[in-house]
């Protein structure tokens, strides 16, 4: 290290080193009035048959002020307005389904289904600069990740971005998503400006920051009932999920303070040797530790005490099948422009998105696999959305068919878009934090951003971190998007660190209530093995999470569903936020009590059978699961049909053995087995297979097809073994439809 040199200085040497359909507007709304003296114009803008985009904006000298950009939607016009009032005369508007009222003094808008119902009223105040609008009597959702949880009512929220804002300790990170959900049948995107929402009386109201302008103001307004549209509408927004590497869906270790070469590769090997599954190994930074993977914080020179060979290193860990991802920060408080603008050395900005990513390349040229970008609190929204561009386009410079990885704290509507994965921040290892996560995730997953995790048993040590809260942590990480242990006393985060005796460095200076678990912890050997377990069964179930990922890229839908996403008429499902879908199929009940047996849960409406027992319950009430330390509640809905793989070590593993198809009889089913290869972005050209799998309950007959649009991939035939109750049969799918007769 060298201490007399700038950080500025260091990054410049590195970079010169590294080489729908719309109904017509009915009436007269398409008409410009022109009094004297106006003061604003209302602009409505159909983006499809359930949304369209409302726009207050100031007139200047008879000039419209247009909308400032922040990045965060998908496309920045949708076309021309088929509407644009100045005048004190009402408009009629109808768009797809919604009737609109418009009208002034103050200006306010009424939206109406096609059977007269008011689906929402917004009323904007320009005395209190402010936007008012219907609520409702069923919960509110959404507004991104932290905060008050879980249905937002009731609660007033800044929308501040970072982890200084509201109940770190158990609630973690806020990441701000001005999106409302109201699971009564509307939503709103609220584009322009960034301001506070006050949920805390019978109306809500959006408040503009004071002083400043008020205007102008632009919003998108999703009327509809379905929970499956007003997500799509969503996507159609602010952007699709893009795919991430199938890699990053494996387990993720994470490591703290090290020793010496010898121990980051002898974590590897044990893991390889235990026959533990894992796909990546993640390094913090110095500055953040006393001895990670770097000189210090925010720099990209490798520390020689723990990686003095660097190549030789990540080829060593590439060999056993890891992907390595480095932690990295940037300590500008601005980001600006794309990696495809030129970076001039003469006038080198770190805060150039161009520039700064240059210092990148020769590590991604040495063999990183993906990055860990930490910190960003003080960007704001433009900057941090240029940072998760940036992570996403930087690496397909050098690697142009590979999709890339990044591990986020901050982001922004529209994150999505670059595959962006989000963690929770610096939490406590308590059993409050963990049982806040769930409805966290719930509302993060409704807010666009499906690719997301926890420091599995919490960031920071408390006197509660036992070996039990792992073990319950840890079974919920594994029915999280990211799966990665993380945090202090780094040790006790690996699978067989609660039976050494060793916690690893201890680290609790500087955090209110972190203390050092109790040496009584140290030496359990039960918890290895159930470790092993959800591992094991996270890989089984890597065909059926990468189906519902690539579902989620085309729908908009997240993985982690709240359960209001498929029974919104049931109440106590839509009210329900302690426990969740995974896809559509399993139903996941975290067990956050300590020295918890048993396990309350509801099952929405419809047949459901216990994962682990094969016992069929009939839902639209809750049942009573009996639970020991290794068992977290898993029920799966009658119709489903679960497709489970081989127990891998790594999401790459070739195992020539059949994929296991089982089916839950008592309803008809369907399911689209998605395939490609993992890595590439070949799938976009028509390289990819699609097996639909489609279930009739009465005939008691799988019929196996091919989707239209995709091909048989070269390892050729499928061998299956498909299940229901106690029948199996072995079939093998060439491509050709078939179907499996499982009546007796």
């Amino acid at each position: 290290m060298c201490p007399y040199w700038s950080r500025r200085d260091v990054l410049k040497s590195l970079v010169a080193a590294s080489a729908a359909w719309i109904q017509p507007a009915t009436g007269q709304a398409v008409r410009e009035d022109e009094p004297s003296s106006p003061l604003v114009e209302i602009q409505v803008t159909p983006i499809s048959s359930h949304t369209f985009r409302l726009s207050i904006l100031p007139v200047e000298n008879g000039t419209v002020v247009s909308i400032p950009s922040d990045g965060s939607l998908s496309q920045e016009s949708w076309g021309a307005p088929i509407a644009r009032l100045r005048s004190d005369t009402g408009r009629r508007i109808d768009i797809g389904t919604s009737r609109l009222t418009i009208t002034f003094h103050p200006v306010t808008i009424l939206v109406k289904n096609e059977k007269d119902k008011i689906i929402q009223r917004l009323i904007w105040d320009e005395k209190s600069a402010s936007l008012s609008f219907l609520i409702g009597d069923s919960p509110v959702l959404g507004l991104g990740e932290g905060g008050p949880q879980f249905d937002r009512r009731g609660s007033t929220d800044l929308m501040r971005n970072g982890q200084d804002v509201y109940k770190l300790a158990t609630h973690g990170s806020r990441v701000p998503i001005p999106w409302l959900i109201g699971t009564s049948g509307w939503a709103i995107f609220f584009y322009q400006p960034h301001g506070t929402f006050d949920l805390s009386g019978p109306e809500g109201r959006f408040l503009v920051p004071q002083p400043g302008p008020a205007l102008p103001v632009d919003v998108f307004l999703v009327a509809s009932s379905d929970p499956v549209t007003i997500m799509a509408e969503y996507a159609r927004i602010t952007g699709q999920p893009e795919m991430p590497p199938l890699w990053s869906l494996g387990y993720q270790q994470s490591h703290r303070t090290l020793a010496n070469r010898e121990e980051v590769l002898n974590e590897a090997k044990t893991f390889r040797e235990k026959r533990l599954p894992c796909d990546a190994l993640i390094y913090l930074g110095t500055g953040f530790c006393p001895s990670g993977w770097n000189t210090e914080n925010g720099f990209f020179v490798w520390n020689s005490h723990v990686f003095p060979d660097p190549k030789q290193m990540l080829d060593e860990l590439h060999r056993r099948n890891f992907h390595v991802v480095p932690h990295v920060v940037i300590l500008s408080d601005r980001l600006r422009g794309t990696v495809h603008d030129p970076c001039e050395l003469s006038s080198f900005d770190e805060a150039e998105a161009g520039c700064y990513w240059d210092t990148h390349r020769k590590d991604v040229a040495m063999g990183i696999d993906g990055w860990w970008p930490d910190e960003g609190d003080p960007l704001d929204i433009a900057s941090r959305l240029v940072r998760n561009r940036m992570y996403w386009e930087g690496p397909q410079i050098d690697r142009p068919n590979e999709r890339p990885y990044a591990l986020h704290r901050n982001g922004y509507a529209g994150m999505q878009r670059y595959a962006s994965f989000l963690w929770s921040g610096d939490v406590y290892s308590t059993w409050e934090t963990l049982k806040t996560q769930i409805p966290i995730a719930l509302n993060t997953g409704l807010s666009g951003i499906p690719y997301w995790g926890t420091d599995i048993g919490g960031f920071v040590p408390t006197r509660e971190f036992t070996a039990e809260l792992y073990l319950r942590w840890f079974q919920f990480g594994a029915f999280c998007p990211l799966f990665r242990c993380h945090g202090r006393t780094w040790k006790l985060r690996l699978p067989w660190g609660w039976n050494t005796g060793d916690p690893g460095p201890v680290e609790v200076k500087n955090y209110d209530g972190a203390a050092t678990p109790d040496s009584s912890q140290l030496h359990d050997p039960r918890v290895e093995p159930i470790c092993r377990k959800y591992l094991e069964l996270r890989y089984r179930l890597l065909p059926y999470l990468y189906s519902i990922v690539r579902e989620g890229s085309l729908s908009g839908m997240p993985i982690m569903r709240a359960l209001w996403l498929h029974f919104p008429e049931d109440p106590q499902a839509v009210n329900c936020s302690d426990q969740y879908l995974w896809g559509s199929s399993l139903l996941v009940a975290p067990v956050v009590e300590q020295g918890a047996k048993t396990r309350r849960v509801y099952l929405p409406p419809g047949a459901w059978y216990d994962f682990w027992t094969g016992e069929r319950h009939e839902g639209a009430r809750e049942v009573t699961k009996t639970v020991d330390l290794d068992t977290m509640p898993l029920y799966v809905r009658a119709g489903a049909i679960l497709p489970l793989g081989q127990v891998k070590q790594f999401t790459g593993e070739k195992i020539d053995e059949p994929l296991s198809v089982s089916i839950y009889p008592g309803a008809d089913g369907a399911f689209l087995l998605y395939e490609d290869d993992g890595t590439s972005f070949n799938y976009r050209n028509g390289e990819w297979m699609g097996t639909q799998l489609t279930w009739n309950d009465a005939r008691k007959v799988l019929r196996i097809e091919l989707v239209p649009g995709s091909r048989m991939l070269p390892l050729g035939n499928r061998p299956m073994v498909v299940k229901v109750a106690d029948i199996s049969r072995s079939v093998t799918f060439d491509g050709t439809p078939v179907e499996v007769d499982l009546s007796k």
